[in-house]
């Protein structure tokens, strides 16, 4: 007899603040930003495509700029994101002229392609454990395991992703903690251990805590790291 699969846990504010509670209780240097924060206003936003051309749309470009960009596409295909077949139908020089490079349209393209093909699956997502999400995801073209990780964060609400290679939880767990330099993903785990199973959570007052902190003349590669966080951690 086969076993029905549970649909994995989804972020909503009752487990949002057990959450808090748990991990305030365990890290007391957490504590300290969570008690000046207040609640954590994580909402997932659902759709997992559109949250996917969003994210590729807000890569390596601060905030206004990718707004901006985000804001012409929707525009130019009647105030809402593309569905694929229309963006798989629009050509380069029309996509070109909204502001987007030529490799952000290949990866625009990758990801329609993707769901439009079925070889990605909103609905699948839903219920596909963490790792197999970034499987599938990381198999589309352009699409690395950081904005996997902010689509299980953001789109689907999974409540247990440390994403090791965002600067601004990085940051602000080096801040945080006292660290000489910015923790590599094997120091974050270590330090993220005691968050399980809510280590969304806390790297949502991690990116609260960076951005309090000043910011360092930085070399282009660290600006634009910089600017994938402040995409990454909205605060809706």
């Amino acid at each position: 007899m086969l076993r029905a699969v549970a649909r994995p846990v989804r972020l909503d504010p009752a487990l949002l603040e057990r959450a808090r509670r748990a991990l305030a209780r365990r890290d007391p240097a957490l504590r300290g930003v969570i008690r000046r924060v207040g609640p954590c206003r994580m909402r997932p936003r659902g759709d997992p495509y559109g949250q996917l051309v969003r994210s590729v749309v807000y890569q390596q470009l601060h905030g206004r700029a990718a707004a901006a960009i985000h804001g012409r596409l929707c525009a130019a295909f009647g105030g809402r994101r593309p569905e694929p077949e229309r963006l798989l139908a629009a050509s380069d020089a029309d996509l070109r002229a909204l502001g987007l490079s030529r490799q952000k349209i290949a990866t625009l393209q990758a990801v329609a392609e993707a769901f439009e093909s079925g070889r990605v699956r909103a609905r699948r997502l839903w219920h596909q454990p963490d790792d197999e999400v970034v499987r599938v995801l990381t198999a589309t073209r352009g699409v690395g395991v950081w904005t996997a990780h902010m689509l299980l964060m953001f789109s689907l609400g999974r409540p247990d992703v440390l994403p090791v290679g965002d600067y601004g939880v990085r940051k602000g767990a080096g801040s945080l903690y006292g660290l000489d330099a910015l923790p590599r993903p094997a120091e974050l785990e270590a330090l993220a251990e005691p968050w399980r199973p809510y280590r969304s959570v806390a790297a949502w007052y991690l990116w609260r805590h960076a951005e309090t902190l000043p910011i360092p003349r930085a070399r282009p590669a660290a600006e634009a790291e910089a600017a994938r966080s402040r995409v990454a951690s909205p605060d809706a």
